[in-house]
């Protein structure tokens, strides 16, 4: 019944052999590469020797080394190669933009095209490019990740072309000097390198790396390796890509993380020093605060205030960008033109940007000259730019005097930056190419903390006084903790502490920075989701969002509450029919298979591809040719042998002309008929009378041909639907055909033999009292998309993603019971039920009465009581719900009191009690 499922290993193993025996599947070709390196020695090809050598060192690696350290050593050196390659074009890029510009001092208007059109141009490319070679490589590639890490399946997201695109398109996009990041996209080369790396290997070394479960775990550490080589912060890249890709890490997969992320940072610094970029490996962006004294108790207050504010200005840039996405997406005008001309978006906003940012206009006014990691070197400066609110004098040698302008305060230019820098990093996260957002908020949270840093030295000129010692306010510290508090309430992420601490080399202000970083997650979390799941949202990723622990009226619903009850369904005596309606009628994987429709037992899950096996089988042409070549199909033989008289008769007549022409009624009935070429269905017109015969086949737009008269003659340039006029009359079928249309009729009637199916017989099940939590962690830790839900065996609906997406969102409004705290969801249901699933559950008890049920150990003192219980008929546990309250009393002398019977407290001395409670049931007495 249940097909090979079912069947006896032995039984199965027989026939296999067998099969493999006749068919010569048992003579296997040896290669070179599987044959032993002691025959290889004898072979008179000269190229054996090499082939004993690889062999003999791919064992020798695989088996001192390990198979996952190959993996992990070459992803951490890949991406590190990518990682600086990128850096090295990004900075000429840029440089080449200053050099046009700087070289056309002379001419102001020569200097603005030059500003302008270079970004155009590399942001136009990059859209272009990526949309014509792989489209799956716009965006961040972190939301996609996160959906892949969860098992779900997205094409071409981990090919070549996308990894071309993405690395191409990504390189031009950040060398053209809009705010864009770099590690969202990153994370993606990084999956991207991991998954070509594993086919690479398969084919190289084959083992491990055949194994399409071991991707997962590789494409974790790909995540952490993405991070790691790109801040050149292998810890905080590992926390990172923890937190913003998995809702449950397995810890397994750690040290492939840390391994990877650790020897792909290393190698990126050590090509920097290489490059004499660097004199040693040092930290991306290297801090010289003090150590003795960095920061004052009395300021801790001041860190909290700045971390709840980055909260809400954390939350206000995720709004803005779906903001903006989601007013595009509803303007169907506009929505309709960007469709059709797609790099005339992206062209639009970076001209805008470059406008905006020209230096001789009003970038003057808010440092537009300097790039995203000059800008951050100089925000991260442990040096006071203004005091009592005059600015000081910078050193031009550093980036410190872009921030001055002789009309305008430093408090004025950083407002400006903040300002100008937050909706433009929004607007140009939305633009087709390949790009993050990471980044550009890190630089926003650095100029805000910035700001408030010099608001203190401003308010404490000469710095607090703790114990008679001067400590003067150190306004980077305060931009290191705006940077970490921003992109942590932008991401959701508390890692972004522990980035900030490999970025600069220091920890001196751990403290405030944890502080200021959990606070702006804890204001965030609770106004808007974070960015990723933000953009899952928008893309519409089939991606299961997280449960708020805030919002406790979640957690009173239940999965009745929510689940689909028309379920489609298959039963053992399903017809062939019935099995081809239920596939035409949905496009499900998967379909359930029950008993009966009365009793509606779950018995398991058919995928539809086995179904339509099932179908091809029972339909297919093989059998038909059977039918036909069988004895009694004596139609057929009649038909052969008369086909020469019959030919005109029976022969597929087409009286076929233009719209333009004349009907004509003459084709030749020694023409052979004409075999159809439209694989469309036609749309049939009637063009004469109702008892004429000749009819117009369209095969054309139906829509089209709907709102024309058949009759109207068509113009000879016109490009429509030719219409061509078939003598209905004139096609029959013939009389072959009619048997085998009447065998498949009587086909489609038999009941289906699951013999030859592959059926699932124990899928996923939820019982209807399930909470919505306990649902919710089910479908995380084992990547559901689907399960069924159960009532006593019997199958009473279904619950997917979308229905908990909707559940989880608000958009389902139930009255649900009251459950149990979400730590407690795991734990036994309680000891509380109502007296109609207590009568449902006896009359099962009931009707199985032979068989015994579990107990847990009781006390000595019961067990007589239980002795004498056992001896009593069954008949005596056979409880109605009328009947409940009254039996309990006869039963149980020490009820005195009606009210501790409703309280539905369990009496050591009633023998009721005693066997409801061993079950976890209560009676509840009205």
């Amino acid at each position: 019944m249940y097909g090979r499922y079912t069947q006896e290993l032995g039984v199965y193993a027989k026939e296999e052999a067998a099969r493999l025996r006749d068919g010569g599947g048992l003579r296997r070709v040896t290669s070179v590469r599987s044959r032993s390196a002691e025959l290889l020695e004898y072979e008179k090809d000269p190229c054996a020797k090499c082939h004993v050598c690889t062999s003999r060192c791919q064992k020798f690696l695989i088996s001192r080394v390990g198979e996952d350290w190959i993996f992990l050593i070459l992803l951490g050196l890949v991406m590190a190669l990518v990682s600086w390659v990128m850096d090295y074009a990004i900075a000429f890029c840029q440089q080449a933009q200053k050099w046009m510009y700087g070289g056309l001092d002379s001419n102001m208007l020569l200097q603005y095209l030059a500003w302008v059109t270079y970004p155009v141009v590399l942001i136009t490319f990059s859209a272009g490019f990526t949309q014509i070679l792989s489209p799956q490589a716009v965006g961040s590639g972190i939301p996609e990740m996160k959906t892949i890490l969860r098992g779900v399946v997205l094409k071409e997201y981990l090919t070549f072309k996308t990894f071309v695109a993405k690395v191409i398109g990504l390189t031009c996009a950040l060398g053209s000097g809009m705010p864009l990041g770099k590690e969202g996209p990153f994370v993606h080369v990084a999956s991207l390198c991991a998954a070509l790396l594993s086919k690479f290997l398969a084919a190289l070394f084959g083992g491990i790396y055949k194994n399409e479960l071991r991707n997962t775990e590789m494409l974790s550490a790909a995540c952490a390796v993405g991070v790691g080589c790109c801040f050149a912060a292998p810890i905080g890249g590992v926390l990172f890509s923890i937190e913003v890709t998995s809702t449950f890490f397995a810890v397994r997969n750690y040290w492939r993380g840390f391994f990877a992320a650790t020897f792909s940072a290393f190698i990126f610094r050590v090509l920097a020093v290489w490059n004499q970029d660097e004199e040693t490996i040092t930290a991306l962006f290297k801090t010289r605060f003090r150590l003795d004294f960095p920061f004052d108790l009395q300021e801790l207050p001041a860190f909290a205030i700045l971390g709840i504010a980055c909260g809400f200005g954390g939350a206000l840039f995720v709004y803005l960008n779906r903001l903006i996405v989601e007013c595009m997406r509803k303007q169907k005008t506009i929505n309709k033109f960007l469709l059709r001309k797609r790099l005339v978006y992206p062209a639009m906003v970076t001209l805008i940007i470059s406008t905006l940012t020209f230096p001789p206009g009003f970038g003057q006014f808010m440092a537009g000259q300097l790039t995203q990691h000059e800008s951050l070197v100089a925000l991260l400066d442990n040096r006071t730019w203004c005091r009592q609110g005059v600015a000081e004098e910078f050193d031009y040698i550093s980036h410190s005097h872009a921030w001055k302008h002789p009309q305008v305060n430093v408090f004025i230019t950083l407002i400006l930056f903040i300002v100008m820098k937050f909706w433009m990093s929004a607007v140009a996260t939305t633009m087709p190419v390949p790009c993050g957002a990471f980044m550009p908020v890190f630089l926003i949270g650095a100029a805000f903390g910035r700001l408030v840093g010099e608001t203190m030295a401003v308010m404490f000129p000469d710095g607090i006084h703790a114990d008679g010692s001067v400590y003067p306010i150190v306004p980077g510290g305060y931009a290191v903790v705006g940077a970490a508090a921003l992109s942590g309430a932008v991401t959701h992420t508390v890692s972004t502490a522990v980035i900030v601490f490999e970025l600069t080399g220091q920890i001196s202000h751990i403290l405030p920075v944890m502080i200021a970083v959990i606070l702006a997650n804890a204001v965030a979390q609770s106004l808007q989701p974070s960015l990723y799941d933000s953009i899952i949202r928008i893309k519409k990723l089939p991606y299961l969002p997280e449960l708020g622990m805030g919002h406790h009226e979640k957690y009173n619903i239940r999965v009745e509450d929510i689940m689909v009850r028309d379920v489609r369904y298959i039963t053992l005596s399903s017809s062939y029919r019935e099995v081809q309606e239920v596939l035409m009628t949905g496009q499900l994987k998967t379909l359930a298979l029950v008993e009966s429709t009365d009793s509606m037992i779950l018995l398991g899950s058919i995928e539809r591809s086995q179904l339509q096996s099932l179908l091809s089988l029972q339909l297919g042409p093989t059998r038909r040719l059977d039918h036909l070549r069988s004895p009694p199909c004596t139609h057929t033989h009649s038909y052969t042998s008369n086909t020469s008289n019959t030919s005109a008769r029976h022969g597929v007549r087409f009286l076929i002309s233009t719209e333009e022409s004349s009907f004509s009624a003459a084709v030749s009935n020694s023409q052979l008929p004409l075999k159809s070429a439209m694989k469309t269905v036609p749309t049939i017109h009637n063009t004469e009378a109702p008892n004429s015969s000749q009819q117009t086949l369209s095969c054309g737009d139906p829509e089209r041909e709907l709102l024309e008269s058949p009759a109207e003659p068509e113009a000879p340039e016109s490009r429509g639907p030719k219409r061509v006029r078939i003598s209905m009359a004139a096609v029959r079928l013939p009389p072959a055909l009619e048997p085998i249309a009447e065998w498949e009729e009587q086909q489609l009637d038999e009941p289906v033999d699951f013999n030859n199916c592959k059926i699932d017989p124990a899928p996923f099940q939820l019982v209807e009292r399930t909470s919505l939590h306990k649902t919710h962690t089910i479908f995380s830790l084992l990547g559901l998309d689907h399960a069924y839900v159960t009532s006593t065996g019997r199958l009473v609906g279904v619950v997917s993603l979308r229905e908990l997406r909707k559940a989880i969102e608000g958009s389902v409004t139930v009255t649900g019971v009251k459950v149990r705290p979400p730590l407690a969801s795991f734990r036994d249901s309680g000891n509380t039920t109502s007296v109609s699933e207590v009568t449902e559950l006896h009359k099962l008890w009931n009707r199985h009465r032979g068989l015994s049920l579990p107990r847990e150990p009781t006390p000595p003192d019961m067990e007589d009581q239980l002795d004498v219980m056992d001896e009593e008929t069954p008949e005596s546990l056979s409880i109605t719900e009328d009947q409940t309250e009254e039996f309990i009393l006869e039963c149980s002398p020490s009820h005195t009191d009606e009210s501790e019977l409703a309280s539905g407290r369990l009496c050591p001395q009633c023998i009721v009690c005693v066997c409801v409670g061993v079950n976890e049931l209560v009676f509840l007495c009205e």
